[in-house]
């Protein structure tokens, strides 16, 4: 990727967003009513609710004419049995993409405490995955210190094809987390996690509807979310912004968006539409 002018890097990046969301029982018919096919689809893995919803929710979404890319959280699979059974189901639904994190469960389900023990095994099975993502994260980690961090996304780079960032609000502190990770030899895409412009009782709402134990553990997890989504002063349309005038630095190989919905798919493609509109006018906008 060559130097762009701010302008093309965003539109760039708002074109190829890709939508998270959570695998709730009314989330597959929402971003079919919602969402074009085109706009690829992660599908989050919560405790909870057990990786079954978070397949049942990406098979459905493939079938439908998605790129769908679900959550394999390492600590929610009990092993590579179990592995290999998910691997075939999603190849036979023809997935081709996943992300791996480490997962919240606590304990673990089975023999994977971390990402790391699943991506050894997931590569040593025949598998579809043209695409592994892996987590980064520019927004400290709550309980995992920033060196261990970046050391693991090295140690994991060689099973993977990119990095996604968790939700991150602070665009100069991105470039320089993102000199960073280069610095220390990680040379992985990156697609920024940023907050998509979610309504606030609607995200409340959401938090309610994800079970009462999970509620609490997402709202424990996302308190500082909260606070800063409604902050004086943020704008999701300035952070995505300043995020593309930073992907314009070939360096820094931010490559993509990962927006993280909160399952208002039809405020989110709205806000991408309206984004992509104002982006390509700005390049055309005559000058003087």
């Amino acid at each position: 990727m060559s130097n762009e002018l701010p302008t093309v890097a965003l539109a760039r990046l708002v074109e190829g967003a890709r939508y998270e969301v959570m695998p709730t029982p009314t989330i597959v018919d929402k971003v079919r009513t919602h969402v074009p096919a085109s706009v690829p689809i992660t599908v989050t893995a919560a405790p909870g609710k057990g990786l079954e919803a978070t397949l049942w929710t990406s098979v459905e979404l493939a079938g439908a004419g998605y790129t769908v890319v679900p959550h394999l959280a390492a600590r929610m699979v009990s092993g590579r049995a179990e592995l290999a059974e998910v691997v075939a189901r999603l190849a036979e639904a023809g997935v081709t993409q996943v992300f791996v994190p480490g997962g919240d469960a606590d304990p673990p389900a089975g023999d994977y405490t971390s990402a790391l023990d699943l991506l050894r095994d997931l590569d040593t099975l025949e598998h579809p995955f043209t695409h592994v993502g892996i987590t980064g994260y520019p927004e400290s980690h709550p309980s995992i210190d920033d060196d261990v961090t970046v050391q693991s996304m090295w140690d994991k780079r060689t099973y993977a094809t990119h990095i996604v960032s968790n939700m991150t609000f602070d665009a100069e502190g991105l470039g320089t987390w993102c000199e960073r990770v280069r610095r220390r030899g990680v040379g992985l895409p990156l697609l920024v996690g940023v907050p998509g412009p979610v309504d606030r009782a609607k995200l409340l709402g959401m938090a309610g509807k994800i079970g009462v134990g999970e509620s609490l553990r997402f709202l424990r997890k996302q308190k500082s979310v909260f606070a800063r989504i409604a902050a004086p002063g943020f704008s999701t349309d300035k952070f995505v912004s300043r995020v593309g005038a930073l992907s314009a630095n070939p360096a820094l190989r931010i490559e993509g968006l990962h927006v993280f919905t909160f399952n208002q798919v039809e405020a989110m493609e709205a806000w991408r539409a309206r984004m992509l509109d104002e982006a390509r006018t700005a390049r055309v906008r005559p000058v003087g």
